[in-house]
């Protein structure tokens, strides 16, 4: 299986990988992002460690199942070759309806396929009102013309 665009990357092919990962992460559907890494992901989330698509499938499946609400923002920070960094900030709630804010940096690699082999996370949660809240979209994808993460001085 390949899952264009494939390395090395331009900014253009790098833009586009970026707002796939986005899109998907956005439709909350862990079996389906699964599909966009190596058979053998390796992954750092937060403290987490994770290894495999069978690995990536329960830690979103978990993730989801707290995290209510889910919206994400992605943006392009470097690429270089087979790499891609990005920068993220997605909105959530709590079950006592508590939003937060999650901040991080990706860094990616990928294999000759296309599919994300390493996937290195760093993410701070803030807690924010629901007046604070920026990502109001309807779930699913973020619409096309949607302020970005520098739009919204994030």
């Amino acid at each position: 299986m390949s899952r264009p665009p494939l390395p090395p990357f331009t900014t253009d092919t790098a833009l586009q990988k970026v707002r796939a990962a986005e899109d998907g992460w956005n439709g909350r559907d862990p079996a389906r992002v699964a599909l966009a890494y190596t058979e053998d992901s390796l992954w750092r989330n937060r403290a987490e460690f994770l290894q495999g698509r069978d690995a990536i499938v329960a830690f979103l499946t978990d993730k989801w199942q707290r995290e209510h609400e889910y919206r994400l923002i992605k943006g392009l920070w470097a690429h270089d070759r087979n790499r891609i960094a990005v920068r993220f900030a997605y909105e959530w709630h709590d079950d006592a309806g508590a939003w937060h804010r999650s901040y991080g940096n990706e860094n990616w690699e990928f294999a000759a396929d296309g599919l994300m082999a390493r996937r290195i996370a760093s993410i701070n949660d803030l807690p924010i009102g629901q007046d604070e809240r920026l990502f109001h979209w309807p779930l699913g994808p973020r619409p096309d013309g949607h302020p970005g993460l520098d739009e919204l001085g994030l």
